[in-house]
């Protein structure tokens, strides 16, 4: 009945189906199965989806009172599980190769291969529990479309992608946000702020703030030269207005490495307050910055000198 390829998993000796499954028409989420079809049913369908097996008989009273439950786990899990009910009085083989002592006994199937079991007509919160552990989260439309965007291959598509995804579910936070990342990375600041001025205060979070931050960082171009300023930190490297200026236009700019180095150098200069008001705008802009590198260069550097 089995293919030659054999494991051995948690007690369980089986044979795993050696080919793929073949195409074919989707088989119901819940249904029946015998020793005749087990490896299609259980273990084919299983590398396609988990499958959960009932083990039942007529005779038992723990039994009749879990199937329902499994029943409606299974609809209510929406197609991200099957249900295989295998009545143990008509599956000798089936039931040895699992050494089946006791029943009701569930076993769950992912890859081909048994992961993991439990015994006895459990709560339905403890099975939630249990299928959790290896049942994929539901995930909708949007947070799928978001999903695409994170991989995508291109900038634009990205944010073709959150853009649908925001057109599925208006105002979906994690969407909003990533959208905003996307507009202000393209210096887009005008679309940027739209989005950001549209979110709830409750759905403001953390990373809200920080791209608020870095929004107004970007809104507003601080007065001086770079240049000039470059002259007066050439000449007295302790012209700590020079370097909070130029930070500040660095960052402004989006070269956040370069205005954390400025930074750092009236921390490592000065053990007053200059020092701590540079380590406040540091921190700042650590929240704000999209480049987790700069910001890892910055922290460390900063923990340093402050050492």
């Amino acid at each position: 009945m089995f293919a030659k390829t054999s494991f051995d998993t948690a007690g369980y000796s089986f044979n795993t189906p050696g080919a793929q499954p073949a195409a074919a028409a989707a088989p119901a989420l819940s249904f029946d199965v015998t020793e005749a079809d087990f490896e299609k049913a259980v273990l084919e369908r299983s590398l396609e989806m988990p499958v959960l097996l009932d083990c039942w008989a007529p005779w038992c009273g723990p039994c009749r009172s879990l199937g329902p439950v499994l029943e409606k786990l299974v609809q209510a899990y929406g197609g991200r599980f099957a249900l295989a009910k295998l009545n143990t009085d008509e599956a000798p083989q089936i039931s040895a190769a699992l050494q089946i002592r006791s029943i009701p006994l569930v076993v769950l199937f992912v890859g081909g291969r048994p992961v993991d079991q439990f015994v006895g007509a459990l709560p339905e919160g403890k099975i939630r529990e249990f299928l959790d552990r290896h049942v994929q989260p539901q995930v909708s439309p949007a947070e799928q479309l978001r999903a695409d965007a994170a991989a995508a291959p291109d900038a634009d598509t990205a944010e073709t992608l959150l853009k649908s995804a925001l057109a599925l579910e208006p105002g979906h936070p994690g969407a909003t946000l990533d959208l905003v990342e996307r507009l202000l990375d393209r210096r887009a600041l005008d679309d940027a702020q739209a989005l950001l001025a549209g979110v709830p205060a409750k759905a403001r979070d953390d990373r809200h703030a920080a791209l608020s931050a870095r929004l107004q960082l970007a809104l507003n171009r601080p007065a001086g030269d770079p240049q000039a300023l470059a002259a007066r930190i050439a000449a007295n490297g302790r012209d700590f207005e020079a370097r909070f200026d130029l930070a500040a236009l660095l960052a402004h700019d989006g070269d956040f490495r370069a205005a954390f180095d400025q930074l750092l150098e009236v921390v490592l200069r000065d053990k007053g307050e200059q020092r701590e008001r540079a380590r406040k705008q540091l921190v700042e802009w650590f929240n704000a910055c999209p480049d987790a590198e700069a910001v890892s260069h910055g922290r460390r550097y900063l923990g340093m000198y402050l050492n």
